[in-house]
């Protein structure tokens, strides 16, 4: 079975629990690995020793963006352009 998901990762995050996300690309639910490994074993009652293999392949990335703060200078922005009259 292959599934596919998006991972973020923000190690600067305020809490620990969204420094690390991995979601669904189409409906962004966190997946329910157990739930995943249940569904592939079966529905029989008992316990399992299960091997999971995962194999990690980035097929793209984005960058995370850092947002800037630029100032702004009033006094240019006030400034009215001097105007020619034409004849």
């Amino acid at each position: 079975m292959i599934k596919h998901y998006i991972l973020s990762l923000n190690p600067t995050a305020k809490h620990e629990w969204d420094r690390c996300i991995l979601r669904e690309p189409l409906t962004a639910k966190r997946p329910d690995i157990a739930k995943l490994v249940a569904e592939v074993v079966g529905t029989d009652a008992g316990n399992y020793l299960v091997s999971v293999n995962i194999e990690v392949k980035v097929l793209e990335q984005t960058v995370a963006t850092q947002t800037e703060q630029l100032t702004l200078n009033f006094a240019e922005v006030n400034e009215k352009p001097h105007l020619r009259e034409v004849a």
